[in-house]
């Protein structure tokens, strides 16, 4: 584990990702976790988890140390079916990091309304609505990371929920409590872009 004797937190190359029903958007940051930038989206496959290996070996090339991935909690910080999903995926990129032998540590970090946020971040950028598709994803994991990489400076520690593998449970970081069983449809906000 790579961890700065003077910052708490892990240091080195982090990944964002913003998990969607048809598609995953990756970020990533320097190794000096000051900038996240986009990477790519990646069309989701739930049947052969073909994206969860294209990120495992995207976390390999860049030796990345953590992945957050986007946890969208309901602004009462309830979880409905798209929290469910991200916790899902996580658990799955967990295992495959393991499996790859690559010791990049997956956390969860509360990201509500990053989608949207996204879009507007677009529009305010003068993006066409109908270009939005291409980059929202993109855009959405890196204020995910953004969010995260700013927290661990601004705390110097670790921030978010470690995903366990093989665990249905996570530790609790300091965005709150750990998993909130919820059950329910997506969250609207969530939806609304371009997850569909």
């Amino acid at each position: 584990m790579t961890v700065s004797s003077t910052s708490g937190h892990r240091t080195g190359v982090k990944l964002g990702v913003d998990v969607g029903l048809a598609r995953v958007g990756l970020a990533g940051c320097d190794p000096q976790g000051m900038l996240a930038t986009p990477i790519k989206t990646l069309k989701r496959d739930p049947k052969r988890n073909s994206d969860i290996r294209l990120l495992v070996r995207e976390a390999g090339e860049r030796n990345a140390t953590q992945i957050f991935v986007g946890l969208p909690r309901t602004m009462a910080g309830g979880e409905t079916g798209s929290a469910q999903m991200a916790r899902e995926y996580a658990q799955l990129l967990s295992s495959a990091v393991q499996a790859a032998g690559f010791d990049v540590e997956i956390r969860l970090i509360d990201e509500r309304l990053s989608t949207v946020s996204a879009h507007r971040s677009l529009h305010a950028a003068g993006v066409q609505g109908r270009n939005h598709r291409k980059v929202v994803d993109q855009v959405a994991a890196v204020g995910i990371l953004q969010q995260a990489i700013d927290m661990q400076r601004s705390l110097s520690m670790d921030v978010g929920d470690v995903v366990s593998t093989g665990e249905d449970s996570v530790s609790a970081g300091p965005n709150g409590p750990g998993p909130e069983e919820s059950e329910g449809p997506m969250d609207p906000a969530r939806r609304e872009g371009g997850d569909e």
